[in-house]
């Protein structure tokens, strides 16, 4: 079931959502039937969709994630389901699927998520990640962002601004994975968005590991952190230690690269698609809790249905 509404947020949309959030902080009067078969198509899309725990191999033979009882994963045409017809992205994200903290639907206030996409641009070499001035790249990416602005507006985006580090960035050697967090400022929204990234490195490529989420649950996800680093494990062949110099190619960039944004994936821009995900995402999710709350009335339970 597709929700086209959501694609653009044009201006019918913000009145439509208005009125359906003012309906749900009512506290006398019942939903126009115009409101309630909305609210249902809603449930119904959150009824679709399949969660999945355990060992999921994704991506072919590529990436085995072990999902615990904590969270639960939705494969590629879910995800496409929750990025696009419910939260309003530009269709053809094409990622592999997307983690959920366990309870929570696409739907709730107070749900973060997680996509999983991936870059087959070659091995990436991680000579470069100690000798990192990720103060100097930081300044960099501040500088770009706001040279890019003037196209963004054009485009139709909100100018950006990228606000500092939530969570400077960290390359664990070992297990070949980095992650940091960058706080982005979108326009003059009140909420700042988090763009909390996870890469791992494998033998001819990168998994990418991308939060959406307000800043505000930064807490939440530095806790829920190391569960999601220990999830995805490239399956044997396809492992950093297997590249073979004779056979494989080398990607033409380095960590830096990962961190600065500057590698084009098949999702475009990562810090494009990442920060567009976060700025829909976190719109649509504070426009649609006061609705959640309504649902739960409407389908008499004390929780949103959750996904079956």
């Amino acid at each position: 079931m597709r929700l086209p509404v959501f694609r653009q947020l044009m201006p019918s949309t913000l009145v439509f959502l208005c009125l359906l959030t003012s309906s749900a902080f009512a506290q006398e009067g019942e939903l126009s039937a115009e409101e309630a078969a909305y609210l249902e198509e809603l449930q119904a899309i959150v009824d679709s969709l399949n969660p999945q725990t355990g060992d999921i191999t994704i991506g072919g033979d590529l990436v085995t994630l072990s999902v615990p009882k904590e969270f639960y994963f939705l494969d590629e045409d879910d995800a496409e389901t929750v990025l696009v017809d419910m939260w309003g992205n530009p269709p053809g994200q094409e990622v592999l699927g997307m983690l959920f903290p366990a309870g929570l639907t696409p739907l709730d206030h107070d749900a973060w998520a997680v996509t999983i996409a991936y870059s087959d641009d070659g091995h990436v070499s991680d000579d470069d990640a100690a000798d990192i001035d990720y103060d100097e790249l930081l300044e960099e990416m501040q500088y770009e962002a706001r040279a890019a602005n003037p196209d963004r507006i054009d485009e139709g985006y909100e100018p950006i601004e990228i606000v500092g580090w939530a969570e400077p960035p960290h390359y664990e050697a070992s297990s070949r994975k980095l992650y940091w967090a960058k706080e982005i400022q979108f326009g003059d929204m009140d909420e700042t968005t988090l763009n909390y990234e996870i890469r791992a490195l494998g033998r001819t490529g990168v998994l990418s590991m991308t939060f959406i989420a307000p800043t505000s649950q930064l807490d939440a996800i530095n806790e829920s952190r190391e569960a999601v680093l220990a999830m995805a494990e490239f399956n044997s062949g396809r492992r950093y230690e297997d590249f073979d110099s004779s056979i494989d190619e080398v990607a033409a960039y380095g960590v830096g690269a990962l961190v600065a944004g500057k590698v084009a994936a098949k999702t475009g821009s990562l810090a494009a698609a990442a920060l567009l995900l976060k700025k829909v995402g976190v719109f649509i999710l504070i426009g649609l809790g006061a609705l959640a709350r309504k649902m739960k009335g409407m389908f008499g339970s004390n929780e949103l249905t959750p996904p079956k």
